[in-house]
């Protein structure tokens, strides 16, 4: 039978070679014409298709839920649960690969990994996907582009300049090199090389560079390969190279950076916080930390593990701000805090600002007003954006003494309207970076007792779980939106959800976590939610901000990236959202019936 078919696409790739080749002797080729039905819609399904030329529709009724190209896999879901939910016909001439049921159901029975993909539920399909991406994760890493990794500025020095200067720009610029301008030729210098100028040999410090630099220059394009970047360094025994775009020096790549990159360079990015001497050098922390996502994606690292190194390197950043800016009482005695997802501790690429500041009494006006200005002002410059909802510390409203806060929230209670309880969900999920954090305790824990035993209150404060429908039909088929051409929005219909109706219970039962997860975590183990269903719960989120984090990374510039298409995902991606979307409308369901929400 046909040998070129793909034993390395999903799920085959689980299969052992002996199965493979049992599968390939088992397989037939078959050709659709242009509208053929292959599966008709609540029919039992003979064999499982694998798309090899083609392009096939997957319909409910007469709605189009995806395409499906080559690779492409239809339909498992028939073949064990005994009918198919869906129609599958072929759009254009298509030909496929055809396994038999029979050889189907068999290497379902004798491998388990392989069944996974057929039967369990999205806990198990999701631990099998995060498998296989790990198993992918080196060869991925050698694939990413020098443009991805962290440059050092392609900073200029004329060669009748002194070794004093080199010295003193090398420490504006935060760098360990520059480029060496000597008439038409190139070359660099390194803080080494002044160095062992000044202290092995003797040099006076007024001696030019030139006398110094290396104009052997070995340069790298940005589209070159890391592997390459690598290999040369190796070869050539070069701790660093140029690169070059074609028409100008863009910077220089070091090896500690190509390494940083492939371990992670988490723990560097967090040292130059902590050293960082100003905002300038905050400003370069902060860029390190947005291509940090960038990085630790594409290793595999899971998006849980990424929110939380995100969290930290912008925690370590927002405090070391505090000290520069702040005056002395504000740091000793006041409260620096984050919300919103950044609070949650769930933020990956970067976006606007959520941030507060708590008092413990009212202090001078001029300096107060002088910080908010300064604080939020450094973060625009380091590439935060102003908050839409104006939730930061440049609003009086945020940034006060813990007296008004209480007075706020007794009025959020008392009043409650679409703005109390939106003001109530940011600071519930605040979490202190810098200062005095026993005074974001006093003030949630006043928040919590306010808000005891108020079931009313509760149930109109959980009803925002309803404020977007979530993307699933009766029979699990993804819903699309034509005005966002064909796509869903994985924030409004899965994530949101999950968060909110998470928080809601997290505040009846007067949890202080902050994160979606471990608040799930602590309502399993306070019986609130089965232990079952709380897996499923996580695993739903955790894959639904997986899909979120790689559409935000691969975005245009103006577009969130909470916006995907389903038929840009892969069948088993396919098929997950659909399981997540599922454990998305149970868990409404839920808070329909625990806060008794059908009474209003």
């Amino acid at each position: 039978m046909p040998k070129a078919f793909d034993a390395a696409n999903p799920p085959f790739d689980r299969l052992t070679p002996q199965q493979i080749e049992t599968l390939r002797a088992a397989l037939d080729i078959a050709y659709f014409r242009p509208g053929e039905v292959i599966v008709q819609q609540d029919t039992p399904a003979d064999a499982l298709y694998v798309v090899i030329k083609g392009m096939i529709e997957e319909r409910d009724g007469s709605d189009l839920l995806a395409l499906l190209g080559p690779k492409d896999s239809f339909d498992s879901r028939a073949l064990v649960h005994g009918k198919s939910g869906h129609a599958f016909r072929a759009q254009e001439e298509t030909l496929c690969y055809v396994a038999p049921k029979a050889a189907i159901l068999d290497l379902i029975q004798s491998n388990p990994r392989f069944a996974s993909f057929f039967y369990r539920d999205i806990s198990h399909k999701l631990d099998e996907l995060v498998r296989d991406e790990e198993e992918r994760r080196y060869g991925s890493l050698m694939r990413a582009r020098i443009s991805e990794l962290f440059l050092h500025p392609a900073t200029f020095i004329e060669a009748g300049d002194t070794i004093e200067a080199a010295g003193h720009m090398m420490r504006e610029i935060d760098s360990n090199a520059l480029f060496v301008r000597d008439g038409e030729r190139i070359g660099v210098i390194t803080g080494m090389n002044l160095s062992k100028a000044v202290v092995l040999r003797g040099l006076s410090i007024q001696t030019p560079v030139r006398e110094l630099a290396h104009f052997d220059v070995v340069s790298v394009r940005p589209d070159d390969f890391v592997s390459s970047a690598l290999v040369l360094m190796t070869k050539l025994n070069k701790r660093r190279v140029a690169v070059h775009d074609g028409e100008r020096f863009v910077g220089i790549l070091e090896d500690i950076d190509v390494l940083g990159f492939l371990a992670s360079s988490a723990q560097i990015v967090a040292g130059r916080i902590d050293r960082a001497s100003s905002q300038d050098d905050l400003v370069v922390a902060a860029r390190e930390t947005a291509a940090q996502v960038r990085a630790l994606r594409r290793q595999g690292v899971s998006v849980e593990v990424i929110g939380e190194i995100v969290s930290d390197l912008n925690q370590r950043l927002f405090a070391r701000l505090f000290e520069m800016v702040a005056p002395a009482e504000f740091r000793t005695s006041g409260c620096l805090i984050v919300m919103g997802s950044e609070g949650r501790g769930e933020q990956t690429v970067r976006t606007d600002q959520d941030n507060g500041l708590i008092m413990p009494e009212p202090v001078e006006q001029v300096k107060l007003d002088a910080f908010r200005a300064d604080f939020s002002g450094a973060l625009s410059s380091f590439g935060f954006a102003p908050c839409p909802g104006n939730v930061m510390v440049s609003n009086p409203v945020w940034s006060r003494p813990l007296s008004d806060y209480l007075a706020d929230f007794r009025s959020w209670v008392a009043l409650p309207d679409n703005a109390s309880h939106l003001n109530v969900a940011i600071f519930y999920d605040a979490r202190a970076v810098a200062g005095d954090q026993l005074l974001l305790t006093k003030a949630k824990t006043a928040l919590i007792d306010m808000i005891r035993g108020e079931r009313v209150y509760l149930a109109h404060f959980a009803r925002a779980i309803d404020a977007f429908a979530t993307p699933i039909g009766l029979f699990k088929n993804l819903i699309t939106s034509e005005g966002n051409g064909d796509a869903l929005d994985l924030k409004k219909g899965g994530i949101f959800p999950i968060v909110h109706g998470v928080r809601s219970l997290a505040l009846e039962h007067g949890l202080m976590e902050t994160a979606t997860e471990k608040r799930i975590s602590r309502l399993r183990d306070n019986g609130v939610l089965q232990a079952d269903f709380a897996r499923e719960l996580i695993q739903a989120f955790q894959f639904m901000l997986m899909l979120r984090l790689d559409g935000q990374l691969t975005a245009s510039a103006g577009t969130s990236g909470t916006l995907v298409r389903p038929s840009w995902l892969s069948s088993m991606e396919r098929d997950l959202l659909r399981d997540a979307f599922h454990v998305v409308k149970q868990f409404r369901e839920f808070i329909h019936r625990h806060f008794n929400l059908g009474i209003f």
